[in-house]
């Protein structure tokens, strides 16, 4: 049996501390997850959580130390940065109880989920959905993936990002309004969650615009940083 056509490549991210990849099967980010971040997108209170979808070619890897160059993208006169603490699931599994996520986490990474603000925010008010705003090429990029063994569960740490060295972001994981283990739970009875899945878990207040030229650094407490810039 033979393709029509080369297959893509596997997308993979790398994994601190070894030479292994982390082949990436899904990305699901979840929306409005900090309560300050949803008050300056204009909603309040705690909502259930709800999911979108990036694609797997959206992801570009920053390996420590370096900038990684990334377009702005076409479209749009209103791209905004998000940062966000990416958690990587290492085990099948549907329905699971919230006190048994954490036996499904391989480990964590910092994330960018960017975003072609204008077009999401029509979207939005059409009713429609949001990949035209989300879902683009190289719109996640995303850090080494430290594996749980050594990073212990991820349930607080600051969590922040500067543009140009000025501070935009700044805030802490423990202030997520659904965390890491009921983010997992809750998305579970949807999904068989699997290997290779990506979870962006949401970003704190602070978003705004980035224009060519900027550069994003940003982390979270114990998992290092990325640096990406805007050409």
């Amino acid at each position: 049996m033979s393709y029509v056509f080369e297959p893509a490549a596997i997308t993979a991210v790398p994994v601190a501390g070894s030479d292994s990849l982390f082949p990436v099967r899904r990305i699901y980010c979840v929306g409005r997850n900090y309560a300050e971040h949803a008050q300056e997108m204009g909603f309040t209170g705690r909502e259930p959580p709800f999911f979108f979808a990036k694609p797997t070619d959206s992801i570009v890897v920053v390996k420590p130390g370096e900038t990684v160059a990334i377009p702005y993208p076409s479209q749009t006169a209103n791209l905004h940065h998000e940062i966000e603490l990416v958690v990587a699931i290492g085990r099948q599994g549907s329905d699971i109880a919230e006190a048994d996520a954490a036996q499904y986490i391989f480990g964590y990474a910092v994330g960018l989920d960017m975003t072609r603000r204008d077009l999401q925010m029509d979207l939005r008010k059409a009713g429609r959905p949001w990949e035209l705003g989300k879902a683009y090429d190289q719109s996640a990029p995303i850090g080494p993936i430290t594996p749980l063994a050594a990073s212990g569960e991820v349930n607080a740490g600051r969590i922040w990002l500067d543009v140009n060295g000025a501070k935009r972001q700044d805030s802490d994981v423990r202030k997520l309004i659904w965390n890491v283990n009921e983010t997992i739970a809750y998305l579970s009875r949807y999904f068989e969650l699997y290997p290779g899945d990506l979870i962006y878990t949401g970003t704190p207040e602070g978003v705004g615009a980035v224009q060519s030229g900027d550069v994003m650094t940003g982390g979270v407490e114990g998992l290092g940083q990325l640096s990406v810039a805007i050409r």
